[in-house]
Formats: structure tokens, C-alpha cells, sequence
């Protein structure tokens, strides 16, 4: 019986270490082999004036390490187009392009969608404070903001995935509008 527990315990010692090499390292190495792909999405905004979340729905793309688009189909067609510091954005027949070098906090904002997508930590640690739960196959990564200025637009960034892929995005917004962002991979690369 003692021979037993102690072959118990032995077994536990050696899948401790295991265990605790899951850490923001890790999921930033993960991350940064995913070279882009496509993903279907959701996205529920939960605005404060509404009684209900609007909710939209379409492709992203993505191609490490910094050009991001997001084409909303539903309800209405909408590109969003991150390519390094120009946000281009298409609603009809309008364009808007804002150079995000000279909006720092909007930059900011995008690092942490562009850091996470690219496993990039120091970026990411320019801005958040970053934490971690889970482990590789379900994981949860934190990003609290350290900076004064864009802790007045963003309390609490919420990534969350499996393996080296972002699954989810939840954006707590300093005046408590949030917005849940899902994807399901259809192509990677």
C-alpha cells in the first residue's frame, strides 16, 4: 500500500514540471507559428443604451505579422482593413483611412489584437499587463492595461483558444459596453 502511495506521488513530482511549461512564453511561441488563415465570425456588442447585443457576423483574414481584415456580411457589409498603421474602413460606398500612428491609444488597442494573432509578448507588454490560465489544449490570456490613458478606453481584454489558435475575444470597455468576438478557423496557413 505504501509502495503504492509513493509510486503515486513519484508520478505526481514528474508531471508537475510538465504541467507549469505552460506559461505566456509558451503560448507566445504557439501563437507566432500560426503564419495567418481565415476564420468565420461572431461578434456580439453589448452597448449600454440597447436592450439587446447587436450582433454581426463574417470573414477575418489574417497574415503575420501585421495585416488583419475583417469583412462584416451580416447585417449590413462593412471591410475593416488593419495593414500596419493605416486602418482603412469601407461601409457602402464610403471610405475612411486613419493613419493609427498618430492615434496612440487606438494603436495600442489594435497592438492587442496584431500581438496576440503574431504571439508577439513585447509588444503586447508595452501596453497590458499580461496573465494566464489554462493550459495549451484551453487556454485564457488577460491583458489589463498599464497605461493611464488606455485604461480610460479599455478596462479588460479577454483572449481565450486551444493550442496556437484565438478562438475568442471579449473587449471590456472603461464605460461598460463590451463586445464578445468569436471565430472558427476555416483556413490557416
Amino acid at each position: 500500500m505504501i509502495k503504492r502511495l509513493l509510486g503515486c506521488l513519484f508520478l505526481l513530482i514528474l508531471a508537475l514540471p510538465a504541467a507549469a511549461a505552460f506559461d505566456v512564453g509558451q503560448l507566445m511561441s504557439d501563437l507566432a507559428k500560426n503564419k495567418g488563415g481565415k476564420a468565420r465570425f461572431t461578434e456580439k456588442k453589448y452597448i449600454s443604451l440597447l436592450d439587446k447585443p447587436v450582433v454581426s457576423s463574417g470573414e477575418m483574414s489574417y497574415t503575420a505579422p501585421d495585416r488583419l481584415e475583417k469583412r462584416t456580411l451580416v447585417p449590413k457589409v462593412e471591410t475593416l482593413l488593419l495593414d500596419k498603421d493605416m486602418l482603412s474602413i469601407e461601409r457602402e460606398k464610403q471610405k475612411l483611412s486613419i493613419n493609427l500612428a498618430n492615434q496612440p491609444e487606438a494603436l495600442a488597442f489594435v497592438d492587442s489584437i496584431r500581438g496576440t494573432l503574431s504571439g508577439n509578448r513585447a509588444a503586447l507588454e508595452k501596453n497590458y499587463a499580461l496573465h494566464l490560465s489554462g493550459n495549451a489544449d484551453k487556454w485564457v490570456l488577460t491583458l489589463l492595461p498599464s497605461d493611464q490613458k488606455i485604461s480610460t478606453l479599455v478596462l479588460r481584454i479577454t483572449v481565450s483558444g486551444s493550442k496556437g489558435l484565438v478562438r475568442s475575444i471579449e473587449y471590456l470597455q472603461a464605460d461598460g459596453d463590451r463586445s464578445v468576438l468569436n471565430m472558427e478557423p476555416i483556413e490557416l496557413k
